[in-house]
């Protein structure tokens, strides 16, 4: 792993095929960007200027600053993230994708600094302070126009904090963004044009819709354990990683794209922070109660056929054989008319279910109610849940058996 850093960072044609050899649908939005400006050497991204950003995590007790009314502040303590020298061994580039990973600001976000600045906003939309009393997720920063800024980072959608302890790459279920965001048009009367107030309103918590298009098309947000093992990467396997260098690629260019098309992060850094993401392990499983290996059994009749791999995952399927909503698979930004099968690794702790985190628990996955109208629990309200059917057709002790297997993986 450590040799084929330098093939990513010093080989603009080997970038390049990596890039076109990792986009599964050539033609959406995602693909058609990164394709016209991407590796060109002389022109397109590789012109922006590679940034290495001053930030601080911030803490309670700047928060507790803002909340008074104090400006954002940089720790003047703080140097850059990176001092410019390559790592030499994998923990040191684990240790510098974690930083990336808290400390590289995706862009300025002046939604979660209105909600730093108003605890009832910040309580209501899932942010707040970890134990140790950081705020995973926020930081200042000093942007590349010198002004002083609150910004967000990888942490914000993927640490958790369960039962008082800090996840590292657990996806923050919790946390609102469409309404963190129109919390702030709110109280500011910043214009927001009504039919984005209205898609905003419906993400609710643990999902975002941050595809280039128009569609409403929202995911929920994923944990990261087992990234290394992942063939493909999204939840319409918009990317198959071919390579380490294609996650590495996503991460880059996913950090430029947020910043607006200002800077480029140095390679360096995201291909540090897709090591980072690589080293992630989930916490311990949950003890199961009920029938395990009979439910283990079932597993390997009805469910293995897809969950194939290592991480129970396994390649993107027809999105109408899945069944489920087709917006996201068919749309114009990520769309491959395909689902990835999603890996089951800590699958007990992953709700809300589906590609839209629309199913609340795993009994109620399998349960045939919720294929019929009556249906009154899902997490977008009433009604029909319609998609993937497997296992639905189980009678109710081979259901339970199969659950409590699952709870343990």
């Amino acid at each position: 792993m450590e040799s084929e850093a330098g093939r990513y960072l010093d080989d603009p044609a080997f970038r390049v095929e990596m890039l076109r050899a990792s986009l599964t649908n050539p033609e959406n939005i995602y693909s058609r960007t990164r394709l016209a400006s991407y590796g060109l050497v002389t022109r397109g991204w590789d012109m922006l200027p590679a940034w290495t950003p001053t930030a601080s995590p911030i803490d309670t007790a700047a928060v507790d600053a803002l909340v008074a009314g104090g400006p954002v502040q940089v720790d003047p303590t703080v140097s850059p993230l990176w001092d410019g020298v390559r790592p030499k061994r994998m923990a040191d580039w684990v240790a510098l994708g974690r930083r990336v990973f808290y400390e590289y600001p995706l862009r300025p976000e002046v939604f979660a600094e209105h909600a730093l600045r108003n605890p009832q906003v910040a309580q209501a939309v899932g942010l707040r302070a970890a134990p140790d009393g950081m705020w995973p997720g926020v930081v200042a920063f000093e942007d590349v126009d010198g002004t002083t800024q609150v910004g967000i980072t990888c942490a914000l959608c993927h640490v958790a904090v369960q039962d008082g302890v800090v996840v590292e790459g657990m996806a923050r279920r919790d946390l609102d963004y469409g309404r963190m965001r129109l919390a702030f048009h709110r109280d500011t009367d910043w214009p927001l044009p009504e039919g984005l107030a209205k898609r905003m309103a419906s993400w609710g918590p643990g999902r975002a819709d941050i595809t280039q298009d128009d569609d409403e098309d929202p995911v929920a947000i994923v944990d990261l354990w087992g990234v290394r093992e992942h063939a493909y990467l999204t939840q319409a396997g918009t990317v198959r990683q071919v390579h380490p260098a294609a996650l590495a690629i996503r991460q880059e260019t996913q950090l430029l794209h947020a910043n607006r098309e200002r800077t480029r992060p140095p390679r360096a850094l995201a291909w540090a922070l897709a090591m980072f993401v690589y080293s992630l392990q989930p916490p311990d499983s949950v003890a199961a109660a009920g029938d395990v290996d009979h439910g283990r059994s079932l597993f390997g009749r009805h469910c293995a056929r897809c969950h194939a791999d290592a991480n129970h995952a396994g390649p993107p399927i027809d999105a109408t054989t899945v069944g489920t909503d087709l917006t996201l698979a068919q749309g114009r930004a990520r769309g491959t008319g395909r689902y990835r099968v999603a890996p089951l690794v800590r699958v007990a702790e992953a709700a809300p279910y589906l590609h839209h985190g629309v199913v609340p628990t795993l009994t109620a996955m399998l349960d045939p109610a919720r294929l019929t109208p009556e249906y009154t629990e899902g997490t977008r309200g009433p009604g029909a849940v319609p998609g993937h059917e497997y296992g639905t057709g189980l009678p109710l002790a081979d259901r339970t058996a199969l659950v409590a297997f699952l709870t343990t993986l």
